[in-house]
C-alpha cells in the first residue's frame, strides 16, 4: 500500500459542520413569508411556508440540475408562485435579497473559530459547499485560502470534480488533503473518491456510517477532537 503524502490542507463543508443550519433556514423561510405579506401579499396568503417547500421539491424533482445551485431554485420557484397568482415578478430580487440576508446569519458552533486559529498556524485552509452561504457576508471568508460552491463550479458534491478542484487550487495533492463534513454521503464517501482524508463531524453521536457502510477516516463530535486526530496524521 503506497504511503499517503503528509498532510498540507484542510477543507471544510459549511452547513452543520461549522454552523447548525436549520434554525438558521427556518428563521429566513419565516421573515421572507412575512416579507412575502407586504409585497406578494397574493403569494403569502396562498402558499404557506410549508406549501412553498412542497412546491421547490417537486420543482427539483422536474428539474434535477437546479440541485447544484439551490438559490437558483428558491428562486424559481418563487416565479412559479409569482406568475401563477399574477404577481409583480419585479419583487423577486427584494425577495432573494431578503432571504440571503437572514439565510446568512449563522452562529457558529462554539468550538469553531477557536480550532480554526489553530489550524491556520499549520495547514491551509478552504471549503467546499453544496450550499448557498456567502463566507464574505458571514465574516468568515479570511480564514480560507479557497472556497468553492456548487452552483458556481457547476457540479456538486459528491461530484469528485469539486474536491480535486479545491486541491488545484490549493496546490495540493488529494492525499495531502483531509475533508471535514457532517454528510456521510456528501462529505465523506465523496472526498474519499476522490482520493482525499474524510472526517466525519458527528456531533450527535448518530452510528449511521455503520447502516450505510461507509468508513471515515475519523469520526470527531467537537473541534478540540478534530485537532486531536490532525496531530496523530501531521505526526505520520
Amino acid at each position: 500500500m503506497t504511503a499517503r503524502l503528509p498532510l498540507k490542507a484542510i477543507l471544510f463543508d459549511l452547513d452543520d459542520t461549522l454552523w447548525p443550519i436549520a434554525p438558521v433556514i427556518a428563521q429566513a423561510e419565516l421573515t421572507l413569508h412575512a416579507w412575502l405579506a407586504e409585497h406578494a401579499p397574493r403569494v403569502a396568503q396562498q402558499f404557506s411556508i410549508d406549501e412553498l417547500r412542497a412546491r421547490r421539491m417537486a420543482l427539483l424533482a422536474a428539474r434535477p440540475e437546479l440541485h447544484v445551485d439551490l438559490a437558483s431554485l428558491r428562486r424559481a420557484g418563487l416565479q412559479a408562485a409569482f406568475a401563477e397568482l399574477g404577481e409583480d415578478e419585479r419583487h423577486l430580487d427584494g425577495a432573494m435579497r431578503h432571504f440571503s440576508a437572514a439565510r446568512n446569519a449563522v452562529q457558529l458552533y462554539d468550538d469553531v473559530l477557536p480550532g480554526l486559529l489553530k489550524l491556520k498556524e499549520r495547514l491551509v485552509l478552504g471549503t467546499i459547499t453544496n450550499g448557498n452561504a456567502d463566507l464574505e457576508v458571514v465574516g468568515m471568508a479570511h480564514h480560507f485560502k479557497v472556497s468553492l460552491a456548487a452552483a458556481h463550479f457547476g457540479s456538486a458534491k459528491p461530484d469528485p470534480a469539486i474536491f480535486l478542484a479545491a486541491c488545484r487550487a490549493l496546490n495540493v495533492e488529494p492525499s495531502e488533503a483531509v475533508y471535514v463534513g457532517d454528510d456521510l454521503k456528501l462529505d465523506v464517501e465523496g472526498a474519499q473518491r476522490a482520493g482525499l482524508r474524510a472526517v466525519w463531524m458527528n456531533r450527535g453521536g448518530s452510528a449511521a456510517h455503520l447502516d450505510a457502510g461507509i468508513a471515515p477516516d475519523a469520526i470527531c463530535a467537537t473541534f478540540d477532537e478534530l485537532l486531536d486526530w490532525l496531530e496523530t496524521q501531521l505526526a505520520d
